[in-house]
């Protein structure tokens, strides 16, 4: 197996700022419990790879959901801070910081149900393709994977979060480009539950099952 650099980016789960669309069908603090759920899950994930893992953080982690699991989480592993204007930049910038020279694969905390081989799969088409994108359900994408750090520099020129991202990524990626599975982001309520019945044992699935208890009663 290839190794490569994990790239978590992630935003600190605090109520009121965290799952803000989710927010409004389960409230700020169930939203925020969501994330928070989703990025541990995704951080065991990252680890259990046996690659290096970065992970590229905003917001105040004191304020957060489940903020002392997340902290235990991230003593693990390297914190770097979220820099730059726009968020392509930030994310452009993130790659140069995690870059340890065998190339860096990007996920963020919106794909719970990511799998340890969807990370080693990208690693090792590093070995064969410049770059490797993971195509998002929205027209987005999960996953970017480069062999160098500065080949993400072209991200500070995509608009981030449209039905077009996804296809624009590819266009300004080195080629050829490798696709993985395409998965669905956890967005709304309807996504979060929809992903939470593919990783049934996971903590992002008893979040949501929390929240659906709680709204039967």
């Amino acid at each position: 197996m290839r190794t490569a650099t994990i790239l978590v980016v992630a935003k600190a789960p605090v109520p009121g700022l965290a799952k803000t669309r989710i927010a409004g069908d389960v409230g700020d603090e169930a939203a925020a419990d969501l994330a928070a759920a989703a990025l541990l899950d995704t951080l065991d994930v990252a680890v259990g790879t046996g690659m290096a893992v970065v992970v590229a953080l905003t917001g105040d982690l004191g304020r957060s959901a489940r903020s002392d699991e997340i902290e235990t989480a991230l003593s693990g592993v390297r914190v770097v801070p979220q820099i730059r204007a726009t968020f392509g930049e930030r994310l452009a910038q993130a790659h140069l910081d995690a870059d340890g020279g065998h190339g860096v694969v990007q996920v963020g905390m919106d794909s719970p149900q990511l799998r340890a081989d969807d990370l080693s799969e990208a690693a090792d088409l590093l070995g064969d393709h410049p770059s490797v994108l993971g195509p998002a359900v929205d027209g987005g994408w999960w996953l970017l994977g480069v062999r160098h750090g500065a080949d993400a520099s072209a991200l500070a020129t995509v608009e981030m979060s449209t039905a077009s991202t996804g296809q624009h990524t590819r266009e300004v990626l080195p080629q050829p480009t490798a696709l993985l599975r395409t998965l669905r982001d956890v967005d709304t309520w309807d996504d979060a539950r929809a992903v939470a019945d593919e990783v049934p044992f996971s903590r992002f699935a008893d979040a949501v099952a929390a929240v659906s208890m709680r709204s039967r009663t």
